[in-house]
């Protein structure tokens, strides 16, 4: 049996797993699950030691270019490379960085949240966490900020009415176009508005921001929507592809040998239960 074919058997096997919770949960769900999450978790640490830990914080404490065998610093460099030559090369690391002492600070940081592992040490943990948790946060509230509120600001201020647009385009700018997002950002901000009863002819307003509003969500949701069904279009066409021949018949076997497996066990629980009755 080929690797290829070996692996369609894995793959028929996973998604076949992953479909039995629709019955309930059981243990072929719970392998797949840990299998998922397992593998995610290792090949991601992996990428981000490789792209970025690597070569942007070693890279910058031992570069290639302030390399001279010598020095105190180096000859460190030289008993961690004799260690591990693949994260360490000889003749220090080459990724176009200079020299940076600084970046000690997040290396002391990053061994302080892995003394976690001891319960003694685990302490020094909630320096490195509770640095790393104020900078993202200071860092997605800037990027949140300049891009989800000053942006969307930004793409409200446009002309209402300007000889050069079409009065109505259905892919362009054009005066229809306008008037529509202007209302539906000053209807929108006024739902919200609760400092006034929605009640009258301001509560008819806000009412118009609520469909405004339920279009967005229903756009949003069904373009999620859209996303989770095209990925379960693909795992079909891949388990039709594995029940052929050429592949040994993978989706049919595996289905087959899981529903009996699955209908074993129902019957041994439902024999359990009678008993105790």
């Amino acid at each position: 049996m080929t690797f290829e074919i070996f692996g369609a058997f894995v793959a028929t096997f996973l998604t076949f797993a992953i479909f039995s919770f629709l019955y309930k949960d059981n243990p072929f769900y719970k392998i797949a699950e840990h299998v998922f999450v397992g593998i995610s978790a290792g090949y991601w640490m992996a990428m981000f030691f490789w792209t970025q830990i690597q070569p942007n914080l070693f890279g910058r404490l031992w570069p290639s270019i302030r390399y001279d065998g010598t020095g105190i610093w180096y000859r460190i460099y030289d008993g961690l490379s004799f260690v591990s030559s693949s994260i360490f090369p000889a003749g220090g690391i080459d990724k176009g960085h200079d020299l940076h002492f600084s970046y000690l600070i997040p290396f002391a940081l990053g061994v302080m949240m892995l003394l976690s592992l001891f319960e003694k040490l685990s302490w020094f943990a909630r320096w490195g966490i509770a640095y790393t948790v104020g900078m993202a946060a200071g860092l997605r509230a800037y990027g949140f900020l300049n891009s989800n509120v000053l942006g969307q600001v930004k793409g409200t201020i446009i002309p209402i009415f300007n000889a050069d647009l079409p009065f109505f385009s259905l892919l362009g700018e054009s005066h229809f176009n306008n008037v529509i997002i202007l209302v539906g950002t000053i209807t929108g901000l006024l739902y919200f508005f609760f400092s006034k009863e929605h009640e009258g002819v301001f509560g008819k307003v806000t009412k118009v921001g609520i469909y405004f509003l339920m279009i967005s969500f229903g756009a949003s949701f069904g373009f999620a929507v859209m996303g989770r069904i095209s990925l379960l279009i693909g795992r079909f066409v891949e388990l039709i592809a594995y029940s052929k021949e050429e592949y040994y018949h993978a989706s049919i076997w595996v289905l087959v040998i899981m529903v009996a497996l699955l209908a074993y066990s129902a019957f041994n629980e439902n024999d359990e239960s009678d008993a105790k009755i």
